[in-house]
């Protein structure tokens, strides 16, 4: 058997559970189709476009029909991915203020073509106001482009994360490399702390964020321990064990892990992971409840998230808990009115 820095690196078994694919030098593949989808969703719902004529924004993701894949062998990654897409927009005519509603269909996103070339078509329900629907087959349709590179871009570098897997040489150099970064420049209610090592080799980051939100400490608590409200917000089904070793499961499996720590009305800890981090790789997510009159303050620490996933990570607390989790709120108030 080959010692470090000697011989093919296919040979080279490392200290570790998974020697006996080293490197995933075999033929692997990992299904990206649910991650494919809450990407997909984030990237494009939410996406504004405006112009003279008025503004725009796209406000839901009505279709999302096909699946992506990637493959490693001997080192390198092979995509493959077909979806078809049909997103809702909604806009608003600057000099008159009327209301229009449509549709962008994309039918065809796939490996076989580049995404310029990826054909897609805007439509608008009967009535006046064709300058919005200008507007989405111009300006629109240039953002909806970027926001299918930016899907590809996360495919190929955070899904990816750990489908090759590095030599002790590599991660030697990437943590090299990582001390000289002098960390980000966070403003409000986000903050990221220096890099640390855990759980598998790769370079990590801490995550703070706060939020207040209008509900009692307890109420908000069982938000989060509580399944039936966790598939509320989530929209999706859930697995929630609410007691320490306890599993959890959200967003088809894209999220995971398990309780830790428990104190009702106060904190919570995690177990945490996304499917799309590299094996067995966790990071320990802290929920501190601050009750404030009326209110709740909730500190969030996530420690040990990938560097590759900071934003994503920080995007998913932000979209798919935090405002899903003020949507019910309101509308539970609603209701009580």
């Amino acid at each position: 058997m080959a010692k470090w820095g000697q011989g093919d690196p296919r040979w080279i078994v490392e200290e570790r559970a998974d020697a006996t694919n080293v490197n995933n030098w075999h033929w692997t593949e990992r299904d990206a189709t649910s991650w494919s989808k809450s990407k997909l969703r984030e990237v494009l719902v939410g996406l504004v476009v405006e112009g003279e004529a008025g503004r725009c924004e796209i406000s839901d993701l009505k279709q999302v029909e096909g699946e992506a894949s990637c493959n490693s062998r001997k080192g390198k990654l092979i995509f493959f991915y077909e979806w078809n897409l049909r997103l809702s927009w909604r806009g608003t005519v600057k000099e008159s203020g009327e209301k229009h509603k449509g549709s962008v269909e994309i039918p065809n996103l796939s490996e076989e073509n580049e995404v310029d070339d990826t054909e897609i078509n805007v439509s608008k329900k009967k009535g006046e106001g064709d300058v919005l629907k200008d507007l989405m087959r111009t300006e629109g349709t240039t953002k909806v482009r970027e926001a299918l590179r930016a899907y590809l871009k996360a495919l190929k570098t955070e899904f990816t994360l750990g489908m090759i897997l590095p030599t002790k040489a590599t991660v030697g150099q990437e943590l090299a490399a990582e001390q000289k970064i002098t960390g980000n420049t966070v403003q409000d209610s986000v903050s990221a702390q220096p890099l640390d090592i855990l759980g598998v080799k790769i370079p990590t980051v801490q995550i703070l964020m706060r939020e207040i939100f209008n509900s009692p400490a307890d109420e908000l608590y069982s938000i989060f321990t509580t399944k039936e409200l966790v598939q509320k917000f989530s929209k999706c089904p859930a697995v929630i064990e609410a007691e320490k070793g306890g599993r959890l499961q959200m967003f088809d499996g894209c999220v995971s892990g398990e309780y830790t720590e428990l104190v009702p009305s106060q904190r919570i800890v995690l177990k945490w992971r996304c499917r799309s981090w590299p094996d067995e790789h966790y990071a320990t997510v802290a929920l501190n409840f601050k009750a404030m009159a009326a209110q709740t303050e909730l500190q969030l620490e996530c420690k040990g998230v990938p560097v590759s996933n900071e934003d994503s990570t920080r995007q998913c607390w932000k979209k798919q808990y935090f405002e899903e989790i003020h949507i019910l709120l309101q509308q539970s108030k609603d209701n009580m009115e």
